[in-house]
């Protein structure tokens, strides 16, 4: 074969990690870190280093699909049939109902020169501003919070200064699995000084904490509070810069009326943390010679979000820990391109150039720039305004990109209900499996990783050029190609006879017309360019026309983008969260990541490795709320908020507090029956109007779902699983999960009250292939229990529990090690069902510990029992010698068995 190389970037999260594709010029073959690139030096996570098992064919959307009418199937079209009826159904619906019947839904997953695509559309074009980004859900907090404070959405900060640092407050961040490369390198810098103070700010205690010298497990949403009671102490320590706040700050005196009250007693009580952990983090934040904060999700999604990052903010102000070397607040981007999507005004309320739709004289030069008699002036809805708006029928028409709002948006119910009540739904998405799929009446299939061009910016500012590897599948095309094909359709309806503002044949025209509305802007890109960053490699920005590099850090000057060209102190008072704890809902539902799946798992979700480490969704609560529950790890819990109800098994997790529980993020209604996101709420920040996807009010009710379902097929997963799922409908309890790596399988794990109708099981033995064939089978139908297992070549390859699953972790086992000998066919033809040798109970050691390395707990158990440390563990099993993030998980085991010392007299 001929082997080639190409340098590109992660399609993960907003590190924005280089990475090096080798293919063959058809197929994607491998991945590894690119040495090349500032933001990771050749380091991949657990996600980057499998990019390339990840995107299976029979997941992608490969070709137009067009339906007809509501409640009929979509069939095969081609892209111009499908393309000029897109364009007629919006330019009639334009003309019926008016732009702002229109909307737009887009992605921080899109490139600069996709989003730019769009927004000209949606604003020259179709004149409204309609147009939002998933963006909303994940960084629209940090954006109000950099604006109000600093004057500009530009997080000042450096990647180096994770290295740089004295003292890192890490806040609402899971660092060590939301951005494991940047994880490392703090982890590297603070074991090469380790007089570095790091404090970790979360409910829970993640891996994260680990690194930590000061773990604050402050109560969810009372981030503010502790904020105003560590200025509080600074304020009464003198810990401030006295002339850098005269110098270059303002608002001070009436933040500190406020912040007055916010005595020591009343924010310990608040956050229910010690005056010493307090007093302990006011001093290291006051008294280190450079201060750095980062944060993420814990802070933005939130209804008191911009009031968390104002808050955050304010002591960088007061401790003029900003525009230097290791200091400054830096916000963690969830997305590979949500900067991107900023920078090119693709929130509702934006404009290209960080811009502002409000603002008459902004809409008048980008107006004037694209050739247009004017911009829309109504305020554009936002993502949670616009799913109620289409819920009411004000929107006729929708068109998403590369997002899933059917599994990522909160109150899942409403928003699924909002997807049927609209007339038109277009989808341009790469993957037909999502969530989402199941409701657009128009599919056009979208280019992946490794298949587009263009550009993305990092979390640090800096600019990556994404090159195409191999050419997309079948007849799936590049997100800004589409998008300009049906905006040069829709402009014979909405613009006959006139010059045509969609004339790009290539990403690089794209970007070279977008970067001129950003000259003489804060964030200025005038000077890069495709070619320019192939010769000197990614730039941070601004980098305006005529510089020889990008700008490594903001404001060194201490001026700020505001009418006074001073940094504004933000005084808003602590507000709770919008659900507390109370007689019906007594527990606080926290959601958060998972180490190996990202967001929606559209893309993880197709690598069945991934699941090696946590298999399912599982709710985890402290000991003390399972003995309270009368629970056991393991059982089934119907979980409630005030939107919806979920069914899942509990474990036992002392790293959360008793009163709260958490669950995480990902699992959508592909894996898990319901997803997580029918418990959360649509309240939002009154400013970002991000919503408070973090923390809901929920409680457990006990289920009794005796008859019990365990199905495993080897081969096409993903066409099992589409084939599979719905027929899971039936079962109150459903989970789908993949295993294996050389062989994937999907896994099904259901449960009901009582036994489904005979036919249902014979449709899914068809779907596994145990109706004929080497199949050995046992019947019990008195007590609804049956047994099926598919043997070919002396191995597993299908299994079907029904009735009760006490075998399902043995035979998985078998499955497995690739055997099936003589005890499977005394156990198969047995009365009893229990596995021999033990209670079928499923042992937590098996988990894949090492992704990359493929390294199980047991493994690593075995090792430490043989007397291996951590280095002796990475040198014989290879586990921690890659991406690292199960090292903070082996060291937890390490600690687990030591022996203790024998103390003598």
């Amino acid at each position: 074969m001929d082997r080639q190389i190409t340098a590109s970037t992660c399609c993960y999260c907003g590190v924005g990690c280089g990475v090096l594709i080798e293919h063959d010029g058809e197929r994607i073959l491998g991945v590894s870190g690119d040495p090349a690139h500032p933001a990771n030096f050749g380091k991949l996570c657990s996600k980057g280093s499998t990019l390339h098992l990840t995107g299976d064919l029979t997941a992608r959307a490969l070709y137009p699909e067009l339906r007809l009418g509501k409640g009929l199937a979509r069939s095969r079209t081609d892209w111009d049939t499908a393309l000029d009826h897109a364009a007629n159904v919006f330019a009639q619906t334009i003309t019926e109902h008016g732009p702002d019947s229109v909307a737009f839904y887009i992605s921080g997953q899109l490139l600069t020169e996709d989003y730019y695509a769009f927004n000209k559309l949606a604003r020259a074009l179709v004149g409204t501003n309609n147009i939002d980004s998933n963006s909303r859900l994940c960084m629209s907090s940090a954006v109000v919070g950099y604006k109000r404070s600093l004057g500009a959405d530009a997080p000042p900060c450096n990647y180096e200064d994770l290295e740089l640092s004295d003292c890192v407050m890490i806040v609402g961040s899971n660092m060590a699995y939301a951005h494991p490369i940047l994880f490392r390198r703090l982890e590297e810098a603070k074991s090469r000084r380790p007089q570095m103070k790091v404090i970790v700010i979360d409910p829970r205690r993640t891996d994260t904490c680990d690194l930590a010298d000061l773990h604050l497990a402050i109560l969810p949403g009372t981030d503010v509070a502790l904020f105003h009671g560590i200025l509080h102490l600074l304020l009464w320590e003198d810990w401030i810069d006295r002339d850098f706040i005269k110098a270059h700050t303002e608002g001070l005196a009436e933040l500190k009326k406020l912040v007055r009250d916010y005595t020591p007693t009343m924010v310990s009580q608040l956050c229910g943390i010690s005056v010493e952990q307090l007093q302990q983090c006011a001093e290291w934040v006051g008294t280190s010679p450079s201060f750095l904060s980062l944060w993420c999700m814990g802070l933005n999604q939130s209804t008191a979000g911009s009031a968390k990052n104002s808050a955050l903010i304010n002591l960088h102000l007061a401790t003029g820990q900003i525009g230097r070397p290791g200091a400054g607040p830096f916000s963690l981007t969830g997305q590979p391109n949500a900067m991107g999507g900023r920078e090119t005004g693709s929130l509702s309320n934006l404009l290209p150039g960080h811009r502002e739709a409000a603002n008459a004289e902004h809409r008048a030069q980008v107006a004037t720039y694209w050739g247009v008699d004017q911009l829309p002036e109504n305020a554009g809805l936002t993502a949670i305004e616009l799913f109620e708006q289409m819920r009411s029928g004000k929107i006729k028409a929708l068109w998403i990109a590369c997002t899933n709002p059917a599994q990522s948006m909160p109150d899942q119910t409403a928003v699924r209900e909002a997807l049927q009540a609209c007339p038109f739904v277009v989808l341009q998405e790469a993957f037909h499996t999502t969530e989402t799929a199941a409701f657009a009446d128009l599919l056009l299939p979208a280019a992946s990783w490794g298949e587009k061009d263009g550009t993305v910016t990092n979390s640090e500012r800096r600019i990556s050029h994404v090159r195409r590897a191999i050419g997309a599948p079948g007849e799936a095309r590049s997100d800004w190609a589409i998008t300009v094909d049906f905006a040069q359709r829709l402009e014979k309806h909405l613009r006959p006879g006139a010059t045509s503002l969609f004339a790009f044949e290539t990403p690089a025209q794209v970007f070279d017309e977008y970067k001129q509305l950003t000259r003489g802007r804060d964030l200025d890109l005038s000077g890069i360019s495709h070619e320019l960053i192939d010769q000197l490699g990614p730039q941070q920005w601004p980098f305006p026309t005529g510089a020889r590099e990008g700008t490594a850090r903001l404001y060194l000057d201490g001026v700020f983008p505001t009418a006074s060209g001073r940094a504004q102190f933000v005084t808003d008072p602590y507000r709770a969260a919008k659900e507390q704890r109370d007689a019906r809902f007594p527990l606080t539902l926290i959601t958060g990541r998972l180490r190996d799946q990202w967001h929606g798992m559209s893309r993880t979700g197709t690598a069945a490795q991934l699941f090696g480490h946590v298999s399912e969704a599982v709710l985890s609560l402290h000991p003390d709320e399972l003995r309270r529950h009368r629970l056991q790890p393991g059982d089934l819990i119907n979980l409630k908020s005030r939107r919806g109800a979920v069914i899942l098994p509990v474990s036992s997790d002392d790293s959360v507090r008793p009163g709260q529980a958490f669950l995480p993020m990902h699992w959508g209604d592909r894996f898990l029956k319901g997803g997580v996101n029918t418990l959360t709420l649509p309240a939002f920040d009154p400013l970002s109007k991000q919503p408070e996807l973090k923390h809901s009010g929920v409680r457990l009710e006990p289920v009794n779902l005796p008859w019990q379902l365990f199905a495993l097929i080897e081969g096409d997963v993903q066409q099992h699983l589409e084939t599979l799922r719905p027929l899971c409908e039936a079962f109150s309890y459903a989970s789908l999960s993949l295993a294996g790596r050389e062989r994937p399988a999907l896994l099904i794990r259901a449960a009901s009250a009582t036994a489904p109708e005979p036919q249902l099981l014979r449709d899914i033995d068809q779907c596994l292939g145990l109706n004929d064939g080497p199949v050995l089978a046992y019947d019990d139908p008195r007590r609804s229990i049956g047994k099926r297992v598919r043997i070919e070549n002396s191995r597993i390859t299908a299994i079907r529990l029904a009735g009760e699953t006490l075998a399902q972790h043995w035979l998985q086992s078998l499955w497995l090690e690739g055997r099936a000998d003589e005890q499977l066919r005394r156990w198969l033809l047995a009365p009893l069902s229990a596995p021999p040798g033990n209670t079928g109970a499923p042992a937590s050691d098996s988990k894949t510990l090492c992704n990359c390395m493929n390294v199980s707990q047991n493994a690593v158990c075995a090792g430490i029992s043989r007397g291996l440390d951590l280095q002796g563990l990475k040198q014989e099993l290879g586990c921690g010698t890659q991406c690292g993030s199960c090292v903070p998980e082996i060291k937890r085991l390490l600690a687990a068995t030591a022996q203790p010392v024998a103390v003598t007299s």
